[in-house]
């Protein structure tokens, strides 16, 4: 990695930091370049504009959130342990000290809900990006037998994130020592909701010992 490399990793890394506790908007090009000990033209000369900067902070946000939530998370068994772990690492990402303002992406949501650009774009492909990795991660579970046959990823996916979001704003915003004790009784409910029921598991073994048994003759008699 050259030196112009570790300056722009050292760049977003602390404009991360700001953005997490003050907003992309209020991330001030001359607070973070006297920080840096960098020049303002120096600064720009990375990233050319507020608003490239902004972008480029959201993709480095991303970055780090999948290596420490999506990485480790897609490394447990398919199905629900993938999906329990997606959940663990989500909520422990967001009490993370590499995270000091909590969970950038909540944050910008916010900021950016209604203001139309390339910053708010890019949060909309990253947020959908996640909201689908969910979501093919619940659908290994349903192929895995874990969940059932009629469950509805998207759907879960769309709940987990309700869960994640309530979460962030009763332990940032309330500061509820429940919060944690919340978020994971809500998480059980949801995946207790989506199991395949245990009989059902029964039942289809046992169809398939009765199909087997019925075609052992018949094969016996064709050989």
């Amino acid at each position: 990695m050259g030196k112009g490399e570790i300056t722009r990793q050292a760049i977003l890394e602390r404009a991360t930091a700001l953005a997490s506790r003050s907003g992309l908007e209020g991330i001030s090009i001359g607070q973070l370049a006297e920080e840096l000990d960098l020049s303002k033209s120096g600064l720009f000369a990375h990233f050319g504009s507020k608003e490239a900067l902004q972008v480029e902070i959201l993709r480095y946000a991303a970055e780090r959130f999948v290596e420490h939530v999506v990485r480790p998370a897609l490394a447990e068994p398919r199905g629900e342990p993938r999906v329990r772990a997606i959940f663990e690492r989500w909520i422990a990402w967001s009490r993370s000290h590499s995270v000091p303002g909590g969970c950038l992406f909540v944050a910008a949501a916010s900021e950016l809900d209604d203001r139309p650009g390339p910053a708010r774009d890019e949060l909309v492909r990253l947020q959908r990006d996640w909201l689908d990795s969910i979501a093919i991660s619940f659908r290994s579970g349903i192929t895995e037998g874990h969940f059932r046959a009629d469950a509805d990823p998207e759907q879960f996916a769309h709940d987990l994130y309700s869960v994640a979001l309530g979460y962030h704003h009763a332990q940032r915003l309330l500061r509820d020592p429940a919060a944690d004790a919340r978020a994971r009784a809500s998480m059980e409910a949801l995946l207790k909701a989506a199991r395949r029921p245990v009989g059902s598991a029964r039942v289809t073994s046992a169809r398939r010992r009765a199909a087997s048994a019925r075609s052992a003759p018949r094969q016996r008699r064709s050989a």
